[in-house]
């Protein structure tokens, strides 16, 4: 003989109809918000310590709240900068305006940013290219360079070791001086 089915709320036996959600029976009567206790009829609830929450008491009391729109968050939370995000809303403050839940970001007076926006609004640039640079500089001339473009005025090779000469505010080698 096989065990009573036993109510998620009330514990007591179920004899008539049955409804079964988050691994539980139910009388159908109390199958309620556990905020509310108003009856669950939607397809579509939450769980909260194995009971039913209906999603407007869910979006109240459990839900995180975006940073960009002051909303709850029912779906995917992204969390970055110490902050709460709907995933479409953690985008890039640069121009390309790109989701970034997913990847790396920079973060600048409290905005994130991705790498090549980053690059372009904020990096030093190189006196040699005029492109950003990532990595270690060279700081010469009142300017940034990267290494591969600190290069001889002259003969083009780059610029070894701490003295070079200067023609027309662009360095010489010591070979070609």
């Amino acid at each position: 003989m096989s065990e009573p089915t036993v109510c998620g709320k009330c514990k007591e036996e179920i004899k008539g109809k049955t409804l079964t959600a988050l691994g539980k029976s139910w009388h159908p009567e109390h199958f309620v918000c556990l905020v509310c206790e108003k009856p669950i009829n939607a397809v579509t609830f939450n769980e909260r310590e194995g009971n039913p929450v209906c999603s407007e008491c869910f979006a109240k009391k459990y839900s995180e709240v975006c940073n960009k729109c002051h909303k709850a968050i029912v779906g995917k939370v992204v969390k970055a900068m110490g902050k709460t995000w709907h995933e479409d809303h953690f985008v890039c403050a640069g121009p390309c305006k790109k989701p970034m839940a997913a990847v790396p970001f920079f973060e600048r007076d409290g905005k994130p940013y991705c790498k090549p926006d980053f690059e372009k609004l904020f990096a030093a640039k190189c006196e040699g290219c005029h492109q950003a640079i990532t990595d270690k500089t060279i700081i010469a001339l009142n300017a940034n360079w990267h290494k591969d473009c600190f290069v001889c005025k002259r003969c083009k090779k780059p610029i070894e070791g701490d003295t070079f000469a200067v023609d027309d505010n662009k360095p010489v080698c010591n070979s070609c001086i």
